[in-house]
């Protein structure tokens, strides 16, 4: 039968077994999970909930205590900012236990000590990091369907200016008729623009002297 056995000694004396629940605490405050056996979590969590139910009052003598049995400050400081104000409204139960099996080579049984709520800071990480690589795949597919928007611009343009370059008209043969006709034609112009081109003598008149000059002459 059980009588006066108040807690579980885990077969070690008591300094070794006080720093282990030191050490399993600091731990389990620090990454807010631990693996261990069923024993020592069963062991580590009544310390551990009585420590979590005292940082919900930060006051100096609180932390004193706690001070006694963990050893670094900057766990402290957690437990007082981050951990007590989480579990502020909650009256206990602040860790579960969740069994893994059990472990090769001695069998022991093997749990996952971990807070109950845990931060909240993770989640949005995550769906900070989602968010971003779907930024970049959206633009890496917008960039390849806007060339091929461009490109099919392009293609029509150059199609209406085909359109729009004149079409050189074939050289039409003419007959030995209209060649003379033309080149009587050119000729005329010709000399209606410039007659002595043309070779055409333009008659000068001739001043006759007159009756005074004559007999002077004389």
């Amino acid at each position: 039968m059980k009588h006066k056995i108040g807690f579980n000694r885990l077969g070690r004396k008591a300094s070794h077994r006080k720093a282990l629940h030191r050490n399993m605490t600091t731990s389990l405050f620090r990454h807010e999970r631990i693996k261990t056996t069923k024993a020592k979590a069963l062991a580590v969590r009544r310390t551990a909930e009585k420590m979590i139910t005292r940082a919900k009052v930060d006051s100096v003598h609180n932390r004193r205590v706690i001070a006694k049995d963990i050893y670094d400050k900057e766990i402290v400081a957690k437990l007082f900012t981050d951990i007590g104000p989480r579990f502020k409204q909650r009256p206990g139960g602040y860790t579960r236990i969740l069994k893994l099996g059990y472990r090769k080579g001695d069998a022991a049984e093997m749990v996952l000590l971990e807070l109950v709520e845990q931060e909240k800071s993770e989640p949005k990480k995550k769906k900070k990091k989602a968010e971003k690589t779907e930024k970049t795949e959206k633009t890496k597919s917008a960039e390849p369907v806007e060339m091929k928007e461009e490109a099919e611009v392009q293609q029509p343009e150059k199609a209406d200016s085909a359109q729009e370059t004149p079409v050189e008209e074939a050289p039409v043969e003419k007959t030995p008729v209209e060649e003379e006709s033309a080149e009587k034609e050119t000729k005329e112009e010709a000399e209606e623009s410039d007659p002595t081109e043309t070779g055409i003598k333009v008659e000068k008149k001739i001043e006759e002297p007159s009756e005074e000059e004559k007999k002077a002459e004389e």
